[in-house]
């Protein structure tokens, strides 16, 4: 199966799956993130990284944070401006509550609770790491896309009108 066809049917099964104590599936926080982003005006790579920031909850074997096994996953089909951003996600929530603890109150309780356990703020090295990778700006966009896509029955588009954008962004038509 190509990797377009298997993320769509991922994305029709295993994202049908509760999302961690949100009022939302994984598919339709996914689904919302990729559609703030059209939104936002974004490049099609940064839509196809929000559409694919949790991939790895339904690829991953869970030996790894969801963040580096979806990363993992899509380096094998696409480009380091949709990976890195995936990979970067978590770390950009952190970077957030590290530089402006006002972010903290625009994070839903489940979100809150993920915090602490993938680290809380981030240490003085982890932040200079952060903000020294080229794609941390984009993580950041992502990061604040998957914050707002959490609202229950809000209308989207669905897994196969992102076919064309994820060929667009693919390695291998």
């Amino acid at each position: 199966m190509h990797c377009i066809e298997k993320i769509i049917a991922l994305l029709d099964s295993a994202a049908c799956r509760a999302y961690l104590g949100e009022t939302v599936s994984q598919r339709e926080h996914a689904l919302q993130a990729a559609q703030l982003a059209l939104m936002d005006n974004a490049g099609d790579t940064l839509v196809a990284a929000a559409l694919l920031h949790d991939i790895g909850y339904w690829v991953g074997s869970g030996a790894a944070p969801h963040e580096q096994e979806g990363s993992d996953w899509l380096v094998q089909h696409f480009g380091r401006e949709i990976t890195e951003p995936v990979r970067l996600h978590v770390a950009a929530k952190r970077y957030l509550c590290t530089v402006d603890p006002a972010y903290l109150h625009c994070l839903s309780r489940a979100s809150i609770f993920s915090l602490r356990l993938q680290g809380g703020s981030l240490s003085t090295d982890e932040l200079i790491t952060f903000e020294l990778n080229r794609f941390h700006q984009d993580a950041i966009k992502v990061r604040r896309w998957d914050d707002r896509a959490k609202t229950p029955g809000l209308a989207v588009l669905e897994p196969l009108d992102y076919i064309p954008l994820l060929r667009r962004v693919a390695l291998v038509r």
